[in-house]
């Protein structure tokens, strides 16, 4: 009985244990603009991130800093875009997007992206 007892404690720790947050979505740029941004703000945990009145992007981070992405508002050179930040192998910053409309802008947007992470490092 001592034995059951012991092997419960364990199980029932487990059971507690809070579920792992789900992978970050991940970029189909098969799907539309909507479709896409609506299913990264609906993660559970995502963080949007305050909106700067000076610059057409908004900012989201996933649950515990899994991804990062900015989307476009309208008014922003590269509008309709979305862009994901993650860390890769190495510890390096790695950058995948959407390009909806204007490649060109969305290339000076990426570039954009590009050095805020090389800023903050």
């Amino acid at each position: 009985m001592r034995a059951l007892a012991l092997f419960a404690l364990p199980a029932t720790l487990v059971a507690c244990a809070p579920e792992p947050p789900p992978p970050p979505v991940q970029l189909d740029c098969n799907q539309s603009f909507d479709a896409l941004r609506s299913a990264i703000t609906a993660q559970p945990g995502i963080d949007p991130k305050p909106l700067d009145g000076a610059e057409p992007y908004r900012f989201y981070s996933a649950a515990q800093g899994k991804a990062s992405y900015m989307i476009t508002e309208p008014g922003a050179p590269a509008h309709p875009a979305i862009l994901m930040q993650q860390v890769g192998p190495e510890r390096r910053t790695v950058n995948t997007g959407c390009a909806y409309r204007d490649k060109t802008a969305y290339a000076e947007l990426l570039a954009y992206l590009t050095g805020l992470s090389r800023a903050t490092k």
